[in-house]
């Protein structure tokens, strides 16, 4: 009996390694032309037998007011049903957003260190950014041109600053100088390990104060309703 109770506490153990060191792939694809915008999101681990997708394959103005509307769409592996559903994004939403990130930041000390720490075993296996611009008019295109290139380049920086680049990031930038055109593909895939992302979860918790945030978004607001129920 003792050496099936070691036997069953080497087996748990050696599989809390392995969660560990399992790896999490990330690939975010981002299209756009013209008016046509698409975002995926999918996410992969075990060797590509778990998979969650999240697509946004339409992104439109409401013409009923200020407004985005989104069509999301995800699914759970290969053989999995995609579920489909309508958002709108008004401006006091946004708002909102920046608000209870706000409140987030104030109950967590540090929080810069511990998000650029976890960034550090972030690792950018591909990066591509490719663009095509025009303006109807050369000359104006020519002019954006430089400014294009700029932005690209300032956040190339800023991301190998905050994680490390694998591989050699492709960006181009194609001038359009006979006609208007709005075109970007950017591709990007990374991966980390969930003992990484569990450390940096602890650190959350260690460097929490103040108690419970109160979040105004709905989904978030769940952290601090139960503070408020409880019972004196």
């Amino acid at each position: 009996m003792k050496v099936l109770w070691i036997w069953i506490i080497a087996c748990a153990l050696f599989l809390f390694f392995l969660f560990l060191t399992m790896k999490i792939t990330v690939i975010f694809d981002l299209k756009h032309v013209g008016d046509d915008d698409e975002i995926k999101v999918k996410l992969k681990a075990l060797f590509g037998l778990l998979k969650y997708t999240i697509k946004i394959p339409l992104i439109k103005v409401d013409p009923n007011g200020p407004n985005l509307i989104l069509k999301e769409e995800k699914k759970m592996g290969k053989a999995g049903k995609p579920k489909e559903k309508d958002e709108k994004i008004s401006p006091d939403d946004f708002l909102t957003s920046i608000k209870d990130v706000k409140e987030l930041t104030e109950h967590i000390v540090h929080l810069h260190v511990i998000i650029r720490k976890f960034l550090q075993h972030v690792k950018i296996v591909k990066f591509e950014w490719r663009s095509q611009l025009g303006t109807g008019d050369a000359a104006t295109t020519g002019m954006l041109i430089g400014p294009g290139w700029t932005i690209k380049g300032a956040a190339v920086a800023v991301i190998s600053g905050y994680m490390k680049l694998k591989s050699q990031p492709i960006i181009s930038i194609e001038p359009n100088f006979y006609q208007k055109s709005s075109k970007t593909i950017l591709s990007c895939m990374l991966h980390f390990r969930t003992g990484h992302a569990m450390v940096a979860g602890l650190r959350l918790l260690k460097y929490w104060r103040g108690g419970r945030p109160t979040f105004i978004n709905q989904q978030l607001s769940f952290l601090s309703k139960e503070k408020k129920n409880k019972p004196a």
